[in-house]
């Protein structure tokens, strides 16, 4: 198909509580990660950082005033793609090897058939060789030369570990399920939790080679007991604690069988 050069690669909005909201619109919406800038006092943090398709620290050059920490909830190819641009990068145990040697297709083309099977299963319809974007971010980009580059992780964390901005503390929750090392960060203050792909609103993955219903189960059990009043996901629109509990039930009214 052909494709439009887009004007622009990132979509920024300005959120209560020192945050801001970046999105990669030519993205299709199954790829499209949400990523967040995090406003501290001594340092900023950006948890995840989209597809890498063009420069995150180029485009949010404008929020960056302080040294800036880039948390991966996980290690997958739609959160981690500009993580090597950081100088500082933070990824759980599990998944520190994931970050530094990429496993996953090194194109923009969907070329995997077990994936697109794992995908409908899940409600997501795709196509064998769909392209991940729909405009390309310059005039001569080829989306099957993309490659997903590695990241060294300058700190790796566990279960209980805080993330300290200076006048902002982040607790880290390991809650596997759709990977081994997913983790959410836990602002106990605000009650803001950003959760990357344990939970969204939207359709859930956990038929991955890497991902565990039982380990899921356990994860969302774990968040009914967190005293969240607003989750800021890895995909689509941010929602309250009532809709949380909606979603953890229907979770585990579909799993915990």
């Amino acid at each position: 198909m052909p494709f439009e050069v887009a004007d622009r690669w990132f979509d920024f909005k300005r959120m209560d509580d020192g945050i801001t909201h970046i999105w990669e619109p030519y993205v299709i919406p199954l790829m499209r990660c949400n990523i967040w800038h995090v406003r501290g006092r001594d340092r900023d943090m950006i948890v995840d950082t989209g597809m890498g398709v063009v420069s995150l620290r180029d485009a949010t050059r404008h929020l960056l005033d302080k040294p800036v920490m880039a948390a991966a909830t996980h290690a997958h190819i739609d959160h981690v793609g500009s993580h090597h641009e950081f100088d500082e990068c933070l990824v759980h145990r599990l998944e520190e090897k994931d970050l530094a040697e990429p496993y996953w297709e090194k194109s923009l083309y969907l070329e995997n058939e077990d994936l697109v099977r794992q995908l409908a299963e899940s409600g997501y319809h795709c196509d064998m060789g769909q392209c991940y974007i729909d405009a390309l971010p310059h005039e001569g980009y080829d989306p099957g030369a993309y490659a997903l580059q590695g990241s060294k992780a300058t700190r790796v964390v566990e279960d209980g570990d805080i993330v300290d901005l200076g006048d902002r503390q982040f607790q880290v929750i390991h809650i596997p399920g759709h990977s081994p090392g997913s983790i959410g960060l836990w602002e106990e203050a605000t009650g803001i939790f950003f959760s990357g792909d344990c939970i969204y609103d939207g359709p859930l993955l956990d038929g991955f080679s890497d991902s565990n219903i039982t380990d899921y189960i356990a994860s969302m059990k774990r968040l009914r007991d967190l005293p969240v009043r607003v989750v800021h996901a890895g995909h689509d629109p941010s929602f309250g604690r009532e809709r949380l509990l909606e979603l953890i039930d229907a979770y585990l009214d579909l799993r915990d069988n």
